[in-house]
C-alpha cells in the first residue's frame, strides 16, 4: 500500500514536470510590493507625476484597469557564461524598481495568460514593444500585461531614466545597490522576482485577485537578447515562467536540454542583418522560429501610436526616418504577432504544436543575403499577402543615418507597374483573399486580422482605372 501510495506521488511530480509547470519557483524570493502607486496629475503634466509611457488606450472601455507598482527586495549577481547556468557570484544587493500592469477587471474576462515584458531600454526610456503591436489582441482575447523596468538605462540613466524623467514619482528607485554593482547584474533577478510577485503574490497582489495560469516572458530587440540568456542561464534556477516569446532577434543560440517552450518571430532585418542567421536552429518540440519576409525590425506605425507617447512625455524621437530609400516596410508583422500568442496558449494548455513555417530563403549565408523576385521582395518565409500579392517593393534594409538600420524600406509601385499586375479592381481583391485565406489556413494569422487584410484591400483602389472625365 504504502509502495502504490510512493508510486503515485512520484508519478504526479513526473506529470507536473512533463506540463511544462515551473518546476523550482519556490527558489526564487518574493518581493515587497507596493502600490498602486497613485497617478496625481493629468498625463502629459509637466510633473511626471504619472507613470511613464502610461497607455493613451482607453482601458476601462473595454474593461481593462492601468496600475503602477513599486517592487524591492534583495538579488543576486552571477557568474553567466554562454549556454550554461549560471553561478552565484555574490548575493544581498538591494533593488527597487517599477512594473506596470493592465488588466482585466473581473476575472471572468481574463483568460489566464500573464504577457510579462522585458521593457526596451534601447532608446533611453521603457519601451513596452509588445503591447504597443498588440494591445488590440490583448484586450479582445482577455490577456493581461506587466512591463517590467529591469535596467539601468531605463530606471537611472539621463535624461529618459525614471528618476531623472520624475524625481518626485521615481526618486526612489535603483536598480545598482546604489551604484556598488556593475550596469544591470541585478536585472534577471529583478526579472524573475517580478514573475514571482504575479504567480504568488505575498501582500499587494499587482494582479487584483485575478486567478493566474501561465506566465509568457516576453520581448523585444534588446530585451529579447536579454531574455536569451535569461533562457539559458537563468531560467535552470528560477523556474518561474511557463513560456518565452522572443521577437525581433538579435543573434544568440538558445540551449536545447531545458524542456521550456520557446517561440522566437523574426524579421528580414534580423535575419540579414543583426545576427540571426547563424543562430538559426531546427524547430522541436520546444522551439518555434517563424520568419516574415518584406519586414523591418522597426515597422510602420499606421496610427502613430508610439510617437503620441513621446512628444506627451517629452521623451526622444528619433533624430530622422529620412533615409537612404523611403523607410519603414508596411508589411503587419503584428498580425503574425498575435497568431503567435494563440499558439503559444494552446502549445501549454493543449499541447498543440504550433505549425512550422518556412525561412527566408538565402543565395548566400554568410554575409546573408536574400533570394528576391524581380521586384526585389524577398523570396521564403511566412508571406503575407501585403508581400506576396505586392503594391511595394518592402524590405528589411535600408541605410543613412541613426536608425535607419534598422528601418528597413517600401517603396511604392508606380502605376504602370499596377496596371500590368492586376488588371483589375476584383483581380487585386482575389488575390489577396486567397492568400489570405491561405495563411489563416496555415495558423500564420488569425480570423479578425484576415477580415482587416480583405476589408483594407476591397477598400484600396488598387486596380480600379481612372474614371474619363
Amino acid at each position: 500500500m504504502k509502495r502504490s501510495i510512493i508510486t503515485a506521488i512520484f508519478i504526479g511530480i513526473l506529470a507536473l514536470a512533463w506540463s511544462g509547470a515551473p518546476a523550482v519557483a519556490n527558489s526564487v524570493p518574493n518581493p515587497t510590493v507596493i502600490g498602486p502607486i497613485p497617478v496625481n496629475v493629468p498625463l502629459g503634466d509637466p510633473s511626471h507625476d504619472y507613470p511613464q509611457f502610461a497607455t493613451q488606450i482607453d482601458l476601462a472601455s473595454y474593461g481593462y484597469v492601468e496600475e503602477e507598482f513599486f517592487f524591492e527586495g534583495r538579488a543576486n549577481r552571477y557568474n553567466i557564461v554562454s549556454l550554461q547556468t549560471a553561478t552565484i557570484h555574490s548575493s544581498n544587493y538591494p533593488y527597487k524598481t517599477r512594473m506596470i500592469v493592465r488588466r482585466p477587471i473581473s476575472p471572468a474576462k481574463f483568460n489566464g495568460t500573464v504577457v510579462l515584458e522585458w521593457l526596451n531600454v534601447t532608446s533611453g526610456y521603457n519601451l513596452d514593444a509588445h503591447w504597443l503591436l498588440s494591445h488590440r489582441y490583448f484586450l479582445r482575447e482577455g490577456y493581461a500585461y506587466v512591463g517590467v523596468s529591469a535596467q539601468r538605462v531605463g530606471v537611472q540613466q539621463a535624461p529618459s531614466g525614471l528618476t531623472v524623467w520624475s524625481p518626485i514619482r521615481y526618486g526612489t528607485l535603483d536598480v545598482t545597490a546604489g551604484n556598488t554593482v556593475p550596469s544591470d547584474a541585478l536585472c534577471y533577478d529583478i526579472f524573475s522576482q517580478a514573475a514571482q510577485a504575479i504567480r504568488s503574490p505575498v501582500g499587494v497582489d499587482p494582479m487584483g485577485g485575478l486567478p493566474v495560469q501561465r506566465i509568457f516572458a516576453v520581448g523585444a530587440s534588446q530585451s529579447q537578447g536579454r531574455l536569451v540568456t535569461y533562457h539559458n542561464s537563468i531560467h535552470p534556477l528560477a523556474g518561474v515562467v511557463d513560456v518565452f516569446f522572443l521577437y525581433l532577434g538579435i543573434g544568440g543560440r538558445l540551449r536545447t536540454d531545458l524542456g521550456v517552450k520557446v517561440f522566437k518571430l523574426n524579421t528580414e532585418t534580423d535575419i540579414l542583418l543583426l545576427g540571426e542567421t547563424a543562430s538559426r536552429q531546427p524547430d522541436s518540440d520546444y522551439l518555434r522560429t517563424w520568419e516574415v519576409a518584406g519586414t523591418s525590425h522597426v515597422g510602420y506605425d499606421p496610427l502613430g501610436l508610439r510617437s503620441q507617447i513621446l512628444i506627451r512625455d517629452s521623451l526622444p524621437i528619433a533624430d530622422t526616418t529620412v533615409c537612404t530609400r523611403p523607410s519603414l516596410s508596411r508589411i503587419p508583422i503584428s498580425y503574425v504577432k498575435n497568431a503567435v500568442y494563440e499558439h503559444l496558449v494552446r502549445w501549454v494548455v493543449d499541447d498543440i504544436l504550433p505549425p512550422t513555417a518556412p525561412p527566408i530563403e538565402l543565395t548566400r549565408v554568410s554575409p546573408p543575403i536574400a533570394a528576391r523576385d524581380a521586384f526585389g521582395n524577398a523570396l521564403g518565409g511566412i508571406q503575407l499577402s501585403q508581400h506576396a500579392v505586392p503594391t511595394a517593393t518592402n524590405t528589411g534594409l535600408n541605410s543613412g543615418p541613426g536608425f535607419c538600420y534598422l528601418f528597413g524600406s517600401h517603396v511604392p509601385f508606380d502605376q504602370a507597374t499596377l496596371d500590368a499586375l492586376y488588371r483589375n479592381h476584383g483581380a487585386y481583391v482575389s488575390a489577396v483573399s486567397n492568400v489570405t485565406e491561405e495563411n489563416l489556413a496555415a495558423g500564420y494569422i488569425l480570423e479578425p486580422e484576415a477580415e482587416a487584410t480583405i476589408v483594407e484591400a476591397a477598400q484600396s483602389n488598387i486596380g480600379k482605372k481612372p474614371k474619363k472625365e
